[in-house]
């Protein structure tokens, strides 16, 4: 494969190609992916089954398990989060936003794969870092209404508002659904225009695409 791209660094088997294009569009995906309407919300769905009879279904993760399979999502500044079995077997990937992270897409994700949590492995991609991430206080309760541990991931700053931290939410929704092995995160959408796309800072803009590939 050529073209911007960066590859995603875990520990998983040989096989599985993963990871997120850059904003210049020169990357060509491993495989035709199936489509989703993404919606900011928490339903998964799986490839090649009825929920794409009529075009892309409304759904913020998608789940495969077949060889030559692919998983994608469209991001400029949410967080994509990818999935893989520890044995390759099965491979997912979610749209989290912080709406979707709030609704479950985390938890749905891992619920929809046969692989149990202790045995998932997963990888966040690009998304928007906390210091460019100015949220309201709706926000904030959304995620303390679920957990009080999210409180960690909220600074409050000079307008009385709060930096969200997108990363530490995943993680503390990762944890609490059993999987440990967590990678990636730290790239900042918003801070660095020359490789990514971000609707925060650009408004209309591109997107970006976080995919994970089963090789035939």
């Amino acid at each position: 494969m050529s073209g911007a791209w960066i590859r995603a660094d875990w520990p998983v088997p040989d096989g599985i190609v993963a990871g997120t294009t850059l904003r210049d569009g020169s990357f060509q995906l491993p495989a035709e992916p199936q489509w989703l309407k993404q919606v900011h919300g928490a339903r998964v769905v799986r490839v090649r089954t009825p929920d794409f009879d009529n075009g892309p279904p409304e759904a913020d993760g998608i789940v495969a398990d077949r060889s030559g399979d692919i998983c994608v999502v469209r991001t400029a500044d949410c967080l994509p989060v990818l999935f893989c079995a520890e044995d390759g077997g099965e491979i997912a990937a979610a749209h989290a936003g912080w709406r979707g992270l709030a609704a479950g897409i985390v938890e749905q994700s891992i619920a929809a794969m046969a692989a149990p949590p202790e045995e998932l492995l997963a990888w966040l991609g690009p998304a928007i870092s906390q210091p460019a991430f100015e949220v309201g206080a709706e926000v904030r309760d959304a995620f303390l209404a679920c957990d009080d541990a999210a409180e960690a991931a909220f600074v409050t700053n000079d307008r009385g508002r709060w930096q969200a931290d997108l990363y530490l939410l995943a993680r503390q929704r990762l944890r609490n659904a059993g999987v440990s092995r967590v990678y990636g995160g730290g790239l900042c959408t918003y801070a660095d225009k020359a490789r990514f796309y971000s609707y925060r800072r650009d408004g209309s803009t591109g997107r970006m695409l976080s995919f994970i590939h089963r090789s035939p």
